[in-house]
């Protein structure tokens, strides 16, 4: 009876180890789900520090479809904007406070977004495409980091500075192949304002090679 039970107790252990195997390759055990956000206290850390952290849990929440842990970081006053090149349009590109980001995610509604570069094509897309497919159109996670500093850079305008004056901004960076030069580089940068001794992310733009 003993032996029996050993024998239940190691194929139970052993069939537990193999449906650990199968959990995805981000870790995402420090994701904090629903209304929760993981604050790093200011008088414990740098800005730098902190914003590094924050930067990495948005890109690893992105990665995994955990747009409710971005949403808790949208500013509350100011919303987010999200640009498809380094040029940031205040007329044009898409801007969403907290309240619709969440009430749009989910749905199938489909919002025009801007220009493709080069052919001038325009980008329609719901607002979960446009993050999956535009936004995080490379593993961000795998990316080089900056803070307040541009790693890439192209022929397009980059007004970062000009639109958001006084602010931090971290940048993502893939470098390009040696089979194109290296031209075929993306960036992606978080654009992040302090409200109420908190950082919440007020832009969200990417950066690639222009024609």
């Amino acid at each position: 009876m003993r032996k029996a039970f050993a024998i239940i107790s190691l194929l139970f252990i052993f069939s537990c180890d193999k449906k650990h195997d199968k959990t995805p390759a981000v870790a995402t055990d420090n994701l904090k789900r629903s209304n929760e956000r993981n604050d790093t206290k200011q008088d414990a850390l740098s800005t730098e520090v902190a914003l590094k952290k924050t930067n990495d849990e948005l890109l690893q929440a992105i990665k995994v479809g955990y747009f409710d842990i971005f949403a808790n970081y949208i500013h509350p006053q100011k919303g987010v904007r999200f640009s498809m090149y380094a040029f940031v349009n205040q007329n044009e590109d898409k801007h969403f406070t907290k309240t619709d980001f969440e009430k749009y995610l989910p749905t199938n509604t489909i919002f025009t977004w801007g220009s493709r570069d080069g052919s001038g094509e325009i980008y329609k897309a719901t607002l979960n495409k446009y993050l999956n497919d535009w936004a995080f159109k490379k593993d961000f996670t795998k990316s080089e980091y900056s803070f307040n500093q541009f790693l890439g850079g192209g022929n397009s305008l980059n007004n970062l500075k000009e639109i958001y004056p006084k602010t931090y901004f971290t940048e993502n960076y893939m470098k390009g192949s040696e089979q194109y030069g290296g031209i075929d580089w993306n960036a992606l940068r978080f654009v992040f304002e302090e409200f109420d001794g908190k950082y919440y992310v007020v832009a969200v733009i990417n950066d690639e090679w222009t024609i």
